[in-house]
C-alpha cells in the first residue's frame, strides 16, 4: 500500500516523552519518499532509570498507537533502554514484536551494533550525555556486544533544565570528540538520542581517522534501509556519516541565534 508522502517507505517512531531531538534529526536525515509517524512513551517515574524501564515495559502498548497504518519498520528512539533492560531481554523484545508487527522492530541500540559491525569497528570510544550512573550501566552493554570501549568521555549535562540531555546543545557535544582525538579507535559513537548530534558529525565526520556516528544516526540509517529493503553497507554508512543526502537539509534549517 502507498502513502501519499512515504511511497518510499513509512517508519512508526517511538520516542520518550519529553524528547525533543528525535524527531527533528529523523526528519532531517530521511530521503525524498519516506516519511514517519510517531508515537510518544509515557512515564510517570521520578528517575531517569526508572522512566527507561517505564517505556521498555510498555513497548507493546506504545506499538499499537500506530494501529494499521502502512508501517515498514518501527524504531525505538531510546538508548538508555536498551541499557536498563539488558542484552537478553532486549533480543526478546526485539524478536516478540517484529514477529507480532510483521515488519523489523530497531532499537537504537541494536543499530549502533549493527552499524559498527558494518564497519568491523571493534575499539569504539563513546561520547556519552548521560549521569554518572547511566554512563557506567551503558559501558558493559557496549562491551558484551563485542566491543572495546577505550575511551569515555562524560558531557555535562543541565540538571537545571527541563531535562539533563535534551537541554545539551550541539556545540558541547561536538566539544567531546576533542577529548578522543589523541585515542587509536576504530570508530566513535555519541550516545543518547536526545543529544543533539548532526552538526558535529556533519562538520567532524571523522576524528583522527575514526568515523564518528551517533545513536540517531544509526537508528535513521538502519530504519532507511529497512524500509527501502537495502542491505547494510560500509560505503553507504559512510556517506551517510559524511551527511550525503541529509547535509543540505541540515544546512537548511539552521539559524543563527
Amino acid at each position: 500500500m502507498t502513502v501519499e508522502y512515504a511511497p518510499h517507505g513509512l517508519i512508526g517512531v517511538l520516542t520518550p516523552q519529553a524528547n525533543t531531538t528525535v524527531e527533528p534529526e529523523f526528519w532531517v536525515m530521511l530521503p525524498p519518499g519516506v516519511a514517519l509517524i510517531n508515537a510518544r512513551m509515557m512515564s510517570d517515574k521520578g528517575s531517569l532509570e526508572g522512566r527507561l524501564l517505564d517505556y521498555f515495559d510498555q513497548l507493546d502498548t506504545a506499538v499499537r498507537q500506530f494501529h494499521n497504518a502502512p508501517i515498514g519498520a518501527i524504531a525505538l528512539g531510546t538508548t538508555g533502554a536498551s541499557y536498563v533492560a539488558g542484552i537478553p531481554r532486549e533480543r526478546d523484545a526485539v524478536a516478540a514484536l517484529t514477529k507480532k508487527a510483521g515488519v523489523p522492530f530497531i532499537t537504537a541500540g541494536l543499530a549502533v551494533v549493527l552499524a559498527l559491525n558494518t564497519l568491523n569497528a571493534k575499539r569504539i570510544g563513546i561520547v556519552s550525555p548521560y549521569p554518572e550512573p547511566l554512563t557506567k550501566a551503558c559501558v558493559p552493554y557496549w562491551e558484551e556486544h563485542g566491543f572495546t570501549v577505550d575511551g569515555v568521555v562524560q558531557i555535562e549535562n543541565r540538571p537545571d533544565q527541563f531535562h539533563p540531555i535534551y537541554s545539551i546543545a550541539a556545540a558541547n557535544a561536538e566539544q567531546g570528540l576533542d577529548e578522543l582525538a589523541d585515542m587509536s579507535l576504530d570508530a566513535i559513537v555519541m550516545l543518547g538520542t536526545g543529544m543533539p548530534t548532526l552538526e558535529p558529525i556533519l562538520q567532524r565526520p571523522r576524528v583522527a581517522g575514526a568515523p564518528v556516528m551517533s545513536c540517531m544516526l544509526c537508528l535513521a540509517w538502519a530504519s532507511i534501509d529497512a524500509v527501502r529493503g537495502y542491505e547494510p553497507s560500509a560505503d553507504a554508512l559512510h556517506a551517510f556519516i559524511r551527511g550525503e543526502g541529509w547535509g543540505e537539509r541540515l544546512r537548511a534549517r539552521s539559524v543563527s541565534v
